[in-house]
């Protein structure tokens, strides 16, 4: 299993140079993923950043692709790829339905087809393929090509199982966010594996907050105020429903290094291929946790 560090907004960063440091000095882990939320814009977040961290796979985490048409996002993509020697892995996702429509003001129906044109469309696009598409959600006509890029892997972030579907026969994998292990042994993992038949076999990747605390009761606390809004959001409730806890506090990966090693090898034991562990706590609790997590690795 591989493990991977989150930053940006899911760890209400801001620093582009305190994020690029904290890449470039890394040490045991597989990737840095950046989570697009906002403010920072986490691809050009990776170019900056990339580059001083030359053996690291660099991810988004996920790039909402609504607002992004995909020959727009190939060409940024493909970007990121020509300044980090092609070490970027594209997660996209359809986004929040509530902040797409109301900060954006964009159509948030149909997500499933939504995303499986516009897979059909940035497949290509990334290959440096020309597309001439003229589809029910999405037009696009036109090509990128940038000299030493290469196409990316490409993860799509996916909880029902519509947009599983989807993800399983265009995509690469899946990356899941506040899923729990029960949620992703009994439902993402064999659901975007059967719909991949035929196929590679699918990357998963498991993003989840964690902290490495003495005092678990108050940090569990302070995660629910802090979060709280995450569990009435409809896309993350669905899964903490189907998780059966009543807030992303229940699944938070937090306590001594015993226990969250062991919630840890409980997620080993799902069937995901990577974890995305955003430290959260105190500066002091995230560099103690951020150093725990560069012994996990394997």
């Amino acid at each position: 299993m591989r493990i991977g560090l989150a930053f940006g907004d899911a760890r209400k960063q801001r620093d582009l140079a305190g994020i690029a440091e904290q890449i470039r000095t890394a040490r045991g882990i597989d990737t840095a993923w950046l989570t697009q939320g906002p403010n920072l814009d986490a691809l050009l977040t990776l170019a900056t950043a990339g580059a001083g961290a030359t053996s690291l796979e660099l991810g988004t985490a996920v790039v909402p692709f609504p607002q992004r048409h995909p020959l727009v996002l190939a060409s940024q993509a493909l970007t990121v790829q020509a300044a980090t020697g092609n070490r970027l892995t594209l997660g996209i996702g359809a986004g929040i339905a509530l902040m797409v429509g109301s900060m954006f003001g964009l159509p948030t129906d149909r997500p499933a087809r939504r995303l499986r044109e516009y897979l059909e469309v940035l497949r290509p696009l990334l290959r440096g393929e020309a597309v001439d598409h003229h589809g029910e959600t999405l037009t696009a006509v036109g090509s990128v090509d940038i000299d030493g890029a290469v196409a990316p892997t490409v993860l799509v972030a996916a909880l029902g199982p519509a947009m599983l579907k989807v993800t399983g026969e265009l995509a690469d994998g899946t990356i899941t966010w506040m899923t729990g292990p029960r949620t992703l042994e009994t439902h993402v993992v064999p659901s975007i594996t059967k719909a991949a038949q035929g196929r590679p076999a699918p990357r998963i990747v498991a993003g989840l907050h964690i902290c490495l605390t003495s005092d678990l009761e108050s940090t569990r606390t302070q995660y629910a105020t802090d979060f709280a809004l995450s569990g009435q959001v409809p896309e993350y409730r669905a899964v903490l429903d189907r998780e059966g806890v009543d807030g992303p506090a229940e699944i938070l990966i937090a306590g001594d290094e015993t226990a969250v090693r062991k919630e840890l090898d409980r997620l080993r034991d799902t069937g995901i291929t990577d974890l995305m562990l955003a430290p959260i706590g105190t500066p002091a609790e995230q560099a103690r946790t951020t150093e725990f997590v560069s012994t996990i690795g394997g």
